[in-house]
């Protein structure tokens, strides 16, 4: 391929979206694909465009606010009627095959393109007249993004094909798998880099050491790698650059997200810009006021509603604050701040009703993320939909570390402290983990895993926690769809199967077992 057409390509695999990068100004900026291709790499000023590209990836599928969806495959909520994401429904009765199509072609085909768009910005980048530091930290940001993608492939799919660099021809690309090991390796790899090479600063939509951090500690706990995890989760505690936000349900609304004491807790997102990149413009205008608040595609189970402690800290079995005339009195405030209860009455800014447009199958609508300040909504307001989508959060760096600590030794005082801070936020206040009652670590194993249920619900961290836990065939088969059809979840199913279309574009590929 020669110079030409590698410019041309990478122009329209990465540019022809408006560009993301870390100040919003940036996000409206015009798509690139009239640049000349003799001179683009010529300036920094091409190659933070490049970058931009790349960030854009971010916006696609699985890694935008669409990840959100996750959850639909899995005890917390069901997921109905999703156009966007065909054949979640399917997925969550067990009928998945190489042929299925929809949302689980997407988490495959959506990381690859942007580890396409990343590699051919990391073969090119050196040909810019950029300062050897400058260049090192956007090289380390696409290496960032390049794990992130890789990450949720070795975590949907087991081993897959590792690509280093953009590939020369069509046929140089169909190369084997590789190991799951090998690819977690190259995961952890490039996060090293990046690590080594990001600002250690606070987050501000570029990627930074600690989003690194962060997610390599998760990438560790994945593996199971808890002193490993412990380490570099206490290299983010300890350096002062997160905190836990004062606002929780602030954190998934603009407004929240551009205020400082909220956006501290914030660790790496994917960003949007209302009205010039806002969620969905094609190929209907859309995003998550309108398919949360609206439209009622995904409504939580009764399974994650009993899960919310009492404000005394007891599960509601055990709490003499429960009351089942009226069960929602006296809970977890993250309840009611995640979930729009029975009864329950939005109003907008200007203090009239809004119902949407759908009923509710469970009893129960998505409340994070909805901005009632924008309703009604209408697919003419669509364009203001412009939350970020947050995939790492201090929240989840405390409660990863007393995992981890808990594997490696049991409880201890930083552990309780770890998860005591999340509960403790301001405007959550929910008391102290009960030292006495999970004393253990199987017992405060099992708690932890709680919080991460509650504080975590509909950020689509659950259908990996319940996989890496090696529980969802357990806990999945427990529960039933509004229509009484029963949740199927095998013990193959936590590989998912390669599309056939995969299959027969490249013959070195081998299906995943079970399919």
């Amino acid at each position: 391929m020669t110079i030409k057409n590698k410019i041309l390509s990478f122009l329209c695999c990465c540019m022809l979206a408006p560009a993301v990068s870390c100040n919003k100004d940036l996000l409206d900026r015009n798509p690139l694909d009239n640049v000349s291709s003799e001179i683009f790499w010529a300036s920094e000023s091409d190659a933070n465009s490049g970058l931009a590209g790349v960030y854009t990836r971010l916006q696609s599928n699985f890694l935008g606010y669409e990840r959100v969806y996750l959850d639909g495959l899995t005890d917390n909520a069901f997921l109905w009627d999703n156009t966007n994401q065909g054949s979640f429904m399917i997925m969550t009765t067990g009928s998945l095959s190489a042929t299925l199509g929809g949302a689980l072609a997407n988490m495959y085909s959506s990381p690859y393109r942007a580890i396409t768009s990343c590699n051919y910005f990391l073969d090119n980048i050196d040909k810019a007249p950029v300062a050897e530091a400058g260049k090192n930290i956007m090289k380390a940001e696409a290496r960032f993004i390049r794990a992130l993608c890789y990450f949720d492939l070795v975590q949907n799919f087991g081993g897959v094909i590792i690509y280093r660099n953009f590939p020369a021809t069509l046929e140089s690309a169909k190369i084997a798998k590789s190991t799951r090991e090998e690819v977690y390796a190259f995961i952890e790899e490039d996060l090293d880099f990046a690590i080594a090479n990001l600002p250690d600063n606070r987050y501000s939509g570029h990627a930074v050491k600690g989003s690194a951090q962060g997610m390599k500690g998760r990438v560790l706990i994945t593996q199971q790698k808890w002193a490993d995890a412990v380490a570099v989760l206490q290299q983010v505690t300890g350096g002062g650059k997160f905190a836990l936000a004062n606002n929780y349900a602030g954190l998934f609304r603009t407004a929240g997200q551009t205020n400082a004491a909220v956006n501290q807790e914030i660790m790496f997102s994917t960003q949007y810009l209302a009205t010039t990149n806002p969620q969905r413009t094609s190929p209907g205008a859309a995003g998550m006021d309108i398919e949360l608040g609206w439209y009622s595609l995904m409504q939580p189970y009764q399974d994650l509603v009993n899960d919310y402690e009492m404000t005394d800290g007891k599960p509601i079995t055990e709490s003499p604050l429960y009351n089942p005339a009226a069960p929602f009195a006296n809970r977890d405030p993250r309840l009611d701040l995640s979930v729009k209860l029975p009864g329950e009455t939005w109003r907008n800014a200007a203090g009239v009703a809004w119902t949407g447009s759908y009923s509710t199958f469970t009893g129960y609508l998505v409340e994070k993320y909805v901005d009632l300040s924008k309703a009604p909504f209408t697919t003419a307001s669509a364009t203001t939909t412009d939350q970020d989508y947050i995939h790492l959060r201090y929240a989840d760096v405390l409660l990863m570390y007393a995992e981890a600590k808990n594997e490696v030794s049991g409880p201890d005082a930083t552990v309780y402290a770890a998860i005591n801070q999340v509960r403790g936020r301001a405007g959550i206040n929910m008391p102290p983990v009960d030292e006495a009652k999970y004393n253990t670590k199987e017992k405060l194993r099992d708690y932890i895993r709680h919080e991460r249920r509650v504080e975590f619900a509909f950020e689509g961290q659950r259908y990996n926690d319940l996989k890496r836990w090696n529980i969802a065939h357990i806990k999945l088969p427990t529960l039933k769809t509004p229509s009484a059809a029963p949740l199927v979840f095998g013990t193959q199913n936590y590989l998912l199967p390669f599309q056939q279309s995969e299959l027969d574009n490249n013959p070195a590929l081998v299906q995943n077992p079970g399919y």
